[in-house]
This record gives C-alpha cells, sequence and structure tokens, in this order.
C-alpha cells in the first residue's frame, strides 16, 4: 500500500469523523433544548397550585373518625 493511499484513508475518515461529530453535537442540542421545552410546558401547569386553594382540603369533612360509631 502506498503512502497516498494512506494519506487518502486518513482524509477521508477525519471527513467522517468531524461530519459525524456536527450531526451528534446538532441532534445533542435539538434534544436538549426539546427537553427543556417539555420540562416548561410541564412545569406551568403545575404554576400556582400551591397558594392554599387547592385542593381545598376540608378536614371535618374527610375525617375519619366517625367510621365506627354505631348509633
Amino acid at each position: 500500500m502506498a503512502k497516498n493511499d494512506k494519506d487518502d484513508v486518513r482524509n477521508e475518515a477525519q471527513k467522517q469523523a468531524e461530519k459525524a461529530f456536527a450531526g451528534f453535537a446538532n441532534w445533542t442540542k435539538y434534544v436538549t433544548y426539546a427537553s427543556l421545552a417539555f420540562l416548561l410546558a410541564v412545569g406551568a401547569c403545575n404554576f400556582g397550585v400551591q397558594d392554599n386553594s387547592y385542593p381545598a382540603y376540608n378536614g371535618d369533612q374527610y375525617d375519619p373518625s366517625n367510621l365506627n360509631n354505631k348509633d
């Protein structure tokens, strides 16, 4: 195998590796952006829930202490 053939193979492999890395970097960027958008959308569904108006728990209404009363 001549030296020129080895250089051609190395150059072709380098180009392929650079193309693959660029594709991987773009894919990772898009997945990260999509994940952040998903988390913000899911988080937005829960914003404002902790204002003590929901679920409006009434302890007297749901008190289990009266279950064993046999009047």
